[in-house]
């Protein structure tokens, strides 16, 4: 599997607890990063409609009233590339952190 964009890898990762709308998506990754990320609607429903054509998440939920609010939920398939793409990370941070220690070492 190809890496994941940082957009991708945001959205699934506020799915990942649980299922929530749109809004809900973008107040949890402003949320969570502490206000380092935020995505505008036009990019994530771009990124919505690309994760639900590779079947990464879901629709659960559809309001008729309100704009046909909608509400998306990770699939099993959604979880599994969010973890492999997690531990690519952790690997990568692993990585990094023994070459930067080495070079503080001979400092």
């Amino acid at each position: 599997m190809n890496p994941l964009s940082e957009s991708t890898y945001l959205v699934l990762l506020a799915l990942y607890q649980g299922p929530l709308h749109g809004y809900g998506i973008i107040k949890k990754i402003e949320e969570v990063s502490e206000g380092a990320f935020i995505i505008a609607p036009g990019t994530l429903y771009g990124v919505v409609n690309n994760l639900q054509k590779q079947k990464l998440i879901e629709t659960v939920k559809e309001e008729k009233e309100s704009r046909k609010k909608k509400t998306y939920a990770i699939t099993e398939k959604g979880k599994k590339a969010f973890e492999l793409e997690f531990r690519r990370f952790q690997n990568m941070l692993s990585f990094t952190n023994k070459i930067v220690n080495e070079e503080n070492e001979d400092v």
